[in-house]
């Protein structure tokens, strides 16, 4: 069975494929027939070293891949609700060679639900990781309808996601892009776009004299755009920024693997794709054996949409 995995790490060219065994389906579990897996940063950070620590308890390869998708061929026993031949997706916290780089994946089937009806198996990839980071980041903002929330970010894949749940949730989003992003983000439904950049906090404030009741801080600003909230509000950050609790805001951070058996939660999102309420964005697709160059393309930044190897 084909992986995508390394032995040592190191920059793009230490991926390379692997031969893996053959998985079986345990009670509780399901076997997939992966056909897509997307590429994120936490990828390159799992290859570059970054969390080699962690990882050592386990021999290599090591396979990266947090997001995937494909056909269900094998339940184990106390599954319901899934069976063979199902169209799936499915979220994956990588443990030595099992990522989701890898044409056959088991899982907990609480990390699987049923793929958003027309959509490819590349377009189902990219919604469970960071759809579920976006939702624990307005979960932990715990703003109400009617609120306004700022997005940095926002042309990001979770940023992205930040701005269309947030609207599903009846909220006012303000959100930061580039020019070239800006209709992008203005076609995800944020209301007002204003140009990012360091100082994007005195540009929100124009539009919110006393600031924003939540901040998602996705292009990871953290100091640099508190200033944007209001006294008392919230701010979240994707990258552990916790503040120093000035002016009375409430710092929180947001970690998806506590959503790995989020099966409601994942399963919402599915419902919301199936309602026109989430778009699917993909850049482009890679085949596994140009697993480096996917990466080279994720590093060189600037992709709108994420970037899938296709199995």
């Amino acid at each position: 069975m084909r992986a995508v995995g390394l032995f040592t790490f190191g920059g793009p060219e230490v991926l390379q494929i692997v031969d893996l065994p053959e998985a079986h389906a345990g009670a509780g579990q399901v076997r997939i027939r992966n056909h897509a897996a997307t590429v994120n940063p936490t990828d390159t950070y799992l290859r570059g070293g970054m969390r080699a620590e962690q990882m050592k308890a386990d021999p290599p390869p090591y396979v990266p891949g947090m997001e995937a998708a494909g056909i269900v061929d094998e339940v184990g026993a106390g599954v319901t609700g899934l069976k063979p031949g199902d169209a799936v997706l499915a979220i994956v916290v990588p443990k030595g060679s099992h990522g989701a780089y890898r044409e056959q994946l088991v899982l907990d089937a609480r990390s699987v639900v049923l793929a958003p009806k027309g959509k490819s198996h590349a377009e189902a990839a990219t919604l469970p990781m960071n759809g579920l980071t976006a939702r624990q980041v307005l979960d932990k903002l715990g703003l109400k309808a009617g609120q306004a929330i700022a997005v940095t970010g926002a042309a990001g894949a979770m940023g992205g996601y930040v701005v269309q749940l947030a609207k599903a949730d009846g909220l006012k989003v303000i959100a930061d892009a580039a020019e070239t992003d800006e209709a992008l983000v203005k076609s995800l439904g944020a209301d007002i776009v204003v140009r990012r950049g360091d100082d994007v906090a005195s540009r929100i404030r124009q539009h919110f004299p006393n600031g924003v009741d939540g901040l998602a801080d996705g292009a990871n600003l953290q100091g640099k755009v508190v200033a944007a909230v209001k006294d008392g509000g919230g701010f979240n950050s994707v990258r552990g920024y916790q503040g120093n609790g000035e002016r009375g805001i409430r710092f929180t951070t947001t970690t998806v693997s506590g959503d790995v058996f989020a099966h409601d939660k994942l399963d919402a999102l599915r419902q919301l794709v199936d309602a026109g309420k989430i778009a699917l964005r993909v850049a482009v697709t890679y085949k596994p054996e140009e697993a480096a160059e996917a990466h080279r393309r994720l590093e060189a930044h600037g992709t709108r949409g994420r970037i899938v190897i296709a199995f």
